[in-house]
């Protein structure tokens, strides 16, 4: 019976010392992320995070002795220069600031835009891309900046009728849009050199349906990921 009760005291320290390092680390990586308004911040605890972690009341967490979390020497902080150096040539944080893409992208989210790609104009099917304002569109001023889903590349034949967005005359099978159109867009050929953009939310997006074909050169960058969304949605 002793032995049984060891045995299973022993395991509950162990599972509740995993299930501390847990927590920790992703508490760690909220304030590294969320706190500091740097670029590539979560390489390295905030300020917040340093100095809560380091008060004494909790300076027995096991995560005192992690090597990672202690300042870098100088070869370390070299390579952190040049990693926030490839981060903001590469990469960008964006606000999602309308519901043109819900429910794939909701207002208030903030999103990871890589722009290597699209370096080599190299557009796909189904990307998310930010871009610059189409040149028709010149009241939104040329900082404006649009996300929308790419649906049709250059040489398509596009058209939205019936409640479907057809390529080459063949419906599409898009079970990532909030409702079915409800306008019909004119047959469009998309010229070389542009795509076809629309956005996940037909019935309330300004689009390639309202302006036509976008220029590849006003991209900006791809959809990566959504790195934070409101705890209200």
């Amino acid at each position: 019976m002793v032995n049984e009760t060891s045995f299973y005291k022993h395991r509950f320290h162990t599972l509740s010392f995993s299930f501390i390092q847990v927590l920790e680390l992703k508490f760690q990586l909220f304030f590294s992320i969320f706190c500091n308004s740097g670029s590539m911040s979560f390489l390295r605890p905030c300020a917040s995070y340093r100095t809560l972690i380091t008060f004494p009341s909790l300076r027995w967490m096991p995560c005192q002795s992690w090597g990672f979390l202690r300042w870098p020497g100088l070869d370390g902080l070299l390579r952190f220069v040049v990693v926030a150096l490839l981060w903001t040539t590469f990469s960008e944080i964006r606000f999602i600031p309308s519901s043109s893409m819900f429910p794939t992208l909701r207002v208030g989210d903030r999103i990871i835009v890589e722009k290597a790609s699209y370096f080599f104009r190299n557009p796909a099917i189904n990307d998310i891309v930010t871009f610059r304002a189409p040149e028709q569109e010149s009241e939104f001023g040329k900082d404006a900046v649009f996300i929308k889903r790419i649906v049709a590349k250059a040489g398509d034949l596009v058209q939205v009728h019936h409640g479907s967005l057809y390529v080459n005359g063949v419906a599409q099978n898009e079970n990532f849009i909030a409702e079915q159109p409800s306008y019909t867009s004119d047959l469009t050929y998309v010229p070389k050199g542009h795509v076809y953009v629309l956005g996940d939310n037909r019935n309330n997006s300004y689009d390639s349906h309202n302006w036509g074909p976008l220029s590849v050169e006003n991209i900006v960058g791809r959809y990566v990921m959504c790195c934070y969304r409101p705890c209200n949605h």
